[in-house]
């Protein structure tokens, strides 16, 4: 079983920065796609960025990138989002999410989730 707990999440004007952290609790998290997601309020959960297992390789959907950066530490079984020039627009519950092997930007095809961290951006 993977648990995943994120955190980072806070209320920041517009063009400002976050870096979200999310805590992979598994023996060995190499062998994981880990991704980020976000839900804004009224609105479904989308897909934000995803970081592959061992090659590393990142994608990010369109309206995050080059603002975003996903990352990835194995040593310390943590994923990270740092985000810039935020906008009301990213405003979201962020959720990090986990499968085994390849990654996707399905949601439905991520087994494990966190309980998500909430991030506020005000104009």
């Amino acid at each position: 079983q993977v648990h995943l707990v994120e955190f980072g999440g806070d209320s920041v004007q517009a063009g400002g920065s976050l870096k979200l952290s999310c805590v992979v609790s598994k023996g060995t998290s190499s062998d994981l796609c880990l991704s980020w997601f976000r839900q804004a309020p009224g609105k479904e959960r989308e897909w934000v960025a995803h970081i592959s297992a061992t090659t590393e390789i990142t994608y990010y959907n369109h309206p995050v990138e080059g603002r975003f950066t996903i990352s990835r530490d194995n040593s310390k079984n943590m994923a990270y989002l740092q985000m810039e020039n935020l906008g009301p627009e990213d405003t979201a519950m962020y959720f990090c999410a986990a499968r085994v092997y390849s990654c996707i930007d399905v949601e439905s095809l991520y087994p494990y989730w966190g309980q998500g961290t909430q991030v506020t951006i005000s104009s």
